[in-house]
C-alpha cells in the first residue's frame, strides 16, 4: 500500500496538478526538450519556446539535421545557451547510434549535458522508473515534510532528503509522485510565503508542525552579484554594421555579437574599446557617440554595456577572437542569434538610432 502522504499528494494532484503540454505525452525526446528548457527557466516562459521547438523540431532526427544556427536562433531569449547546443549534440549522438534514446540513469548521463537530476526526471517520467527526481521544488517541499535543519544542498541534506523521498515513493507511480511534488512545491509549498492552508499533506509536515516552514529550506546567505563592465561598437560601412559569432567554447558560444570586450581596472571606456577592437579584429576605428547603455544579470554577475556608434578608420576586420564576421544590414540582424543584450542593441540599431 503506498504511504498515506503518498496517497493524499496523488489525489490532490489529480485535480490541481498543472496541465503542461510535455505531460500529454510518453515521447521520450518531447520529454527530453521540456527537461532541458525547464533547467533554472521558470515554465511560464518555457512552455510557449517548447511549443514552437516541438513544431520546428518534431523529431530527434529532425532536430539532427538541423543547423546549430537553426538551433540557437529559435532557443533565443531562453538563456543558457550551452542546453541547447547539448540537445543538438544529443540528437546528432542518439540518431548516428540507431535513433533509440537509452533508458537507465546511468545511460542517460551519458548524453551530452545530461546531468543527475534531467537523467533522473527522464528515467521517471518518460519511462516510468522507480526514482526521485529531486529538483529545487523537491528539496524545498521535502525540506519542510522533514524539517530539514542542515542546507538541502550539502552531501549530508541531498542524502537525507533522498532516503525521505524514496521512503514516500509508490512502486510504479514515479512519474505522478515527482510531478505531483513538483507542483505542491510551484502552487503551494511556495519559497517565501508556503500556503498550508491549502496544502494536502500539511498533517505529514514537520516544519508546519514544529512552526519553522518559513526557515526552511536553510540556505547559506547570499551574496551580492559583483558587476563587469564591457564596451562593445556598433562599426557602420555602406549601410552595414559589424557582427562575430562567439567561439563555441565561450559564455554565449555559437551566438552573434557587436565586437568589444570588457574594460579593465581605472581604465576609460573609449579606450578600453579601441584597444578590445585592435585586439579582436585589428581595426582602427573613429567614435562617433554613444549608442546607450544596456544591462544584463546573469547568474554570477550583473553585465553593464557601453555601446559606441563607430566607422573605419583603417584595417580590415580579422577573427582573431570570432569563429565568423558578417557585414549586415540592420534589417537582417533578426536572422542571427544573439544573447539578451547584443539583441537589444540590434533593436536599437534596426531602429535608427543605432
Amino acid at each position: 500500500m503506498p504511504h498515506p502522504l503518498a496517497e493524499a499528494l496523488l489525489e490532490w494532484y489529480a485535480r490541481e496538478g498543472r496541465d503542461l503540454p510535455w505531460r500529454r505525452t510518453r515521447d521520450p525526446y518531447a520529454i527530453l526538450v521540456a527537461e532541458v528548457m525547464s533547467q533554472q527557466t521558470r515554465l511560464e516562459t518555457v512552455v510557449p519556446y517548447y511549443r514552437r521547438w516541438m513544431a520546428r523540431f518534431p523529431t530527434l532526427e529532425a532536430l539532427a539535421a538541423a543547423e546549430e544556427e537553426q538551433v540557437l536562433r529559435l532557443w533565443e531569449g531562453l538563456g543558457y545557451y550551452r542546453r541547447a547546443r547539448y540537445l543538438h549534440q544529443t540528437a546528432r549522438q542518439v540518431v548516428a547510434g540507431g535513433g533509440e534514446l537509452p533508458q537507465s540513469e546511468a545511460d542517460l548521463r551519458r548524453l551530452p549535458g545530461v546531468g543527475a537530476y534531467t537523467a533522473a526526471a527522464m528515467a521517471a517520467f518518460a519511462f516510468n522508473a522507480d526514482t526521485l527526481a529531486l529538483d529545487g521544488n523537491l528539496q524545498r517541499v521535502l525540506s519542510r515534510l522533514i524539517d530539514l535543519e542542515v542546507d538541502p544542498r550539502s552531501p549530508e541534506g541531498e542524502r537525507r532528503l533522498r532516503e525521505a523521498g524514496e521512503a514516500l515513493l509508490p512502486p510504479g507511480r514515479a512519474s505522478a509522485f515527482n510531478q505531483a511534488l513538483m507542483d505542491l512545491g510551484a502552487l503551494v509549498c511556495m519559497p517565501a510565503r508556503p500556503n498550508c492552508g491549502a496544502c494536502p499533506v500539511r498533517a505529514f509536515c514537520l516544519a508546519f508542525a514544529r512552526g519553522t516552514q518559513a526557515q526552511r529550506p536553510v540556505r547559506p546567505a547570499s551574496r551580492p552579484l559583483p558587476e563587469r563592465r564591457r564596451v562593445s561598437a556598433v562599426i557602420w560601412r555602406r549601410g552595414r554594421v559589424l557582427i562575430g559569432r562567439r567561439p563555441p567554447d565561450k559564455l554565449l558560444g555559437g551566438l552573434w555579437e557587436f565586437p568589444g570586450g570588457k574594460v579593465d581596472e581605472g581604465e576609460a571606456l573609449e579606450a578600453a574599446l579601441r584597444r578590445e577592437l585592435r585586439e579582436e579584429l585589428g581595426l582602427e576605428v573613429d567614435l562617433e557617440g554613444e549608442v546607450g547603455v544596456f544591462r544584463h544579470a546573469y547568474t554570477h554577475y550583473r553585465l553593464v554595456a557601453h555601446v559606441y556608434r563607430a566607422r573605419l578608420r583603417n584595417g580590415r576586420p580579422q577573427p582573431h577572437a570570432h569563429t565568423a564576421l558578417r557585414w549586415a544590414r540592420p534589417d537582417e540582424l533578426g536572422e542571427f542569434p544573439m544573447g539578451k543584450v547584443d539583441r537589444a542593441i540590434a533593436r536599437r540599431v534596426a531602429a535608427g538610432s543605432g
